[in-house]
């Protein structure tokens, strides 16, 4: 059972380890070779935990060789184009002017189930307003409205808008986050001030606290929302 036990554990680091080094894209994002990758290494790590005779490096070794295998891949995609589209293939076009090219369509064995079910996940409920629709090498569908059919921004109506404002983690859960303070070229000091006008005396009285792109800090005292 410890012996188990002991098993489980390193597999679990080395998989999180091999995750971390392959990169944060989600199994929706992910290329069919880094796809593969993400399987073997799965059924590879299963097989010292159904058969105990085996043991660790017969799972390990593999692991690491695949990770080098796709390391090297990603690499070399990222270098030269024509890598990328041997390993990754490329963008096809499935709508042009609100039309669907069957050809492509059948190239890359798409039915319109597939295309109106991605085109209802954008919130498009017709083809007619798309004016192109890519295939993109991970799967997903990237669509381009027609302009009379995009929604209006500020620049269409002339209006000045501010700057997007992004929120910086500061406290959490009653425990502070110095690199905030670090990031932002603040103190404590500072900080503690501006708690004090929420009346705060304790950052364990804190639920949330963020800073925005104005130096303006946003409190959630713990207990204050519980519904």
């Amino acid at each position: 059972m410890l012996s188990l036990i002991f098993k489980t554990f390193i597999l679990y680091i080395v998989i999180v380890a091999a995750m971390r080094v392959m990169g944060k894209r989600q199994i929706g994002q992910l290329q069919p070779f880094e796809f593969a990758v993400a399987v073997m290494i799965s059924e590879l790590a299963a097989i010292p935990l159904t058969e105990s005779d085996r043991n660790l490096y017969h799972s390990i070794v593999p692991i690491v060789v695949l990770l080098v295998c796709q390391l090297l891949i990603s690499f070399m995609s990222i270098k030269g184009v024509r890598i990328r589209e041997l390993i990754c293939g490329r963008p096809t076009l499935l709508i042009r002017n609100g039309k669907i090219l069957e050809k492509n369509m059948r190239k890359e064995l798409y039915t319109i189930n597939d295309l109106l079910e991605q085109l209802r996940f954008h919130s498009i409920s017709s083809i007619r307003d798309v004016e192109y629709g890519i295939l993109e090498t991970n799967g997903q569908l990237s669509v381009m409205l027609k302009s009379n059919k995009r929604p209006l921004t500020t620049e269409d109506m002339n209006v000045a808008a501010d700057q997007e404002s992004f929120d910086h983690d500061v406290i959490i859960d009653g425990k502070l986050i110095g690199r905030t303070l670090e990031k932002l070229n603040l103190n404590r000091e500072w900080l503690d001030q501006q708690l004090k006008e929420f009346g705060v005396t304790d950052y364990s009285q804190v639920f949330y606290a963020a800073i925005d792109n104005k130096n303006q800090l946003h409190v959630q005292k713990k207990g204050e929302y519980l519904d």
